[in-house]
This record gives C-alpha cells, structure tokens and sequence, in this order.
C-alpha cells in the first residue's frame, strides 16, 4: 500500500488522537512524510482534525485501497483518481487487452453516466462507482441475466454486513427507504465473426454515505447511510463482488425477485411511442417483465422503464 493509504489505515482504527511522532514511528518514515500524507488525504476528501500536542484524528470519510478489496473479492481492482466513468475505463482496459475479472474503481466521476445516457450523481466523497470486465464468450441468449446477478449480490452483501433490507426496482435500480441508492449499467461487445459476446461491463454507482444531493434530485436520490457509517466502501466492495462469484446464479436471481418493487403492483410503461399500464406479474430468470394489461392481454417487457402507480 501506498504511505498515504497505511497511514489511513492507522487513523481509521483510532477513535482518539495520534501523535505524528508515533504515526510517523509506526509506519517508518518522517514527520514531513506524514503531513504530506495527510494533505493526499484531505486532497481526497477525508476530513482529518488536527491539534498540537496531540495529533491527528480522522472525522469523516474513507479511502478506497485495491488491496483491501481483493483480500475480499476473487478480482484485480484498479482506481483512477482522476476517472470520468469507470465505464470508459473498462473499454479502454478491454482495447489494452486487459485481463478480465477486472474491476475499474472510483471513488468520483466528471461523466459519470447512467441507462439512456443519463447524467449520474458522482461527488466526491460518499460513493463508489465500479466497472467489472468480464469475458463470456457466449452467445447472447446464453448469457446470465447480469443485472439482475449483480443487484442480488448487492442485496446480500448489504444484508449480510448491516441486516439492512434493500429492495429492487426493475430493471437494474437499489431502493431503500423509497429513494434510489444505486444504479446497475450492463454494456456488451459481440463478434461478428463469431456471434458470441466476448466482453462484458457490469457497471455500478453506489450512494454509500451522502447526506446532501442537488435540488433536482433530492426527492429520488437516497444513500445507504447518511453519517458514521458502520462499514467501510471497501468492505461493502468486497462483499459485493464474493457474492457475486460465489453464490449460486438461481440463489441471486431469487433474491432479486424476492426484493421487486414492482411485482404485483400496478406500472405505467412507454413502448412504441404508446403509453400502457398494467399488472407486473412476473420476472423471468432472463429479466423480463410480464405485464397484464386492463384487458387481460399480456406482454413481456425485455428492458425499458416502468413507474410505479402508488409509491
């Protein structure tokens, strides 16, 4: 690890003060080295309190440390601390020939970018944003339904380190407490030649610890803790990405349609240019809706978007 992320590692087991002088004993460097670990620090959006004649305390914030991560998670990860989407990272990896089973981290994003090229909240402090790279070398209608493995995990790896319960909107949104938490974006590549899908991006955009959101998004956006979170990003990392490789496929899809918003609730949705509403009755193991309609038909929603008629 880096001498500012050992030195954060100090820090954030301490609930009181550290001297520099023992800071800068235990980590075996000089006083000098400290500070400037301490600025790289704050540069990150930590905030770390100082007093003279006692040391430095952190108040608020984490780091993101790949090796941490990857004590967890069978993956390489990487952080870009100047990243506009984890997305493109991952595309730029895949055209370096990258390994997969790669996971492009960020703790910001300039451009961030969710579903239909929307713009994704990314501040500096409080979130992660993460793009995992994988090779299925299948053809497209033997591919898992990722979305919808990726948001099971991410059930179970919340519930397993806090007992929080968070539900699922479909297709690929985190809920708790009626507000957005996350966003799930799955990108593919396919080979003319071959007719298979030869790379995959699961994309993810977490609200871990946010208290403030801008006006325009505040009534939606929600975060999984408001202060003084009782994990770290890196654990919840981690854990998302053990269960994932981990648990069996059937396991997470079943956790993701015990955890619908929208099963059994009546849904508005757009499809070709037309406006229904209807019954969500059923989510296959694809990730497919089926709506029944007013009058009794019933169609299969592949993706889109839906809105819920009572909240």
């Amino acid at each position: 690890m880096k001498t500012y992320e050992r030195l954060f590692d100090l820090l954030s087991q301490s609930s009181d003060y550290i001297s520099g002088e023992k800071l800068a004993q235990d980590l075996g460097i000089s006083r000098t080295s400290i500070w400037k670990a301490i600025q790289r620090l704050e540069k990150e959006g930590l905030e770390i309190d100082s007093l003279k004649n006692r040391g430095y305390r952190l108040t608020s914030g984490d780091l993101l440390i790949p090796e941490k991560i990857e004590e967890i998670a069978p993956i390489t990860v990487s952080i870009n601390p100047h990243c506009q989407s984890t997305q493109l990272d991952a595309k730029a990896g895949i055209e370096a020939n990258q390994a997969s089973n790669h996971l492009y981290l960020a703790s910001s994003q300039s451009a961030g970018r969710g579903r239909f090229g929307r713009d994704f909240y990314s501040p500096k402090q409080g979130g992660f944003y993460m793009s995992l790279h994988l090779r299925p070398n299948l053809p497209f209608d033997q591919v898992p339904a990722y979305t919808l493995l990726t948001a099971g995990a991410i059930y179970q790896a919340i519930k397993n380190l806090t007992l929080i319960d968070v539900d699922i909107k479909w297709v690929n949104d985190i809920y708790y407490q009626n507000k957005k938490i996350a966003g799930i974006l799955t990108e593919a590549t396919s080979s003319i030649e071959t007719g298979l899908v030869t790379d995959l991006i699961i994309g993810v955009g977490f609200n871990f610890c946010i208290s403030d959101f801008p006006d325009q998004i505040k009534d939606k956006a929600g975060s999984l803790f408001k202060q003084n979170p009782p994990i770290s990003r890196n654990e919840l990392i981690g854990e998302i990405w053990k269960c994932f490789y981990q648990l069996p496929s059937d396991q997470l899809i079943y956790l993701y349609k015990k955890r619908s918003l929208v099963l059994n609730r009546q849904v508005r949705f757009l499809k070709n240019q037309e406006n229904y509403q209807g019954l969500a009755k059923e989510i296959s193991d694809k990730g497919q809706l089926l709506i029944q309609l007013a009058d009794g038909q019933e169609i299969w929603l592949a993706s889109g978007e839906v809105s819920l008629q009572s909240w």
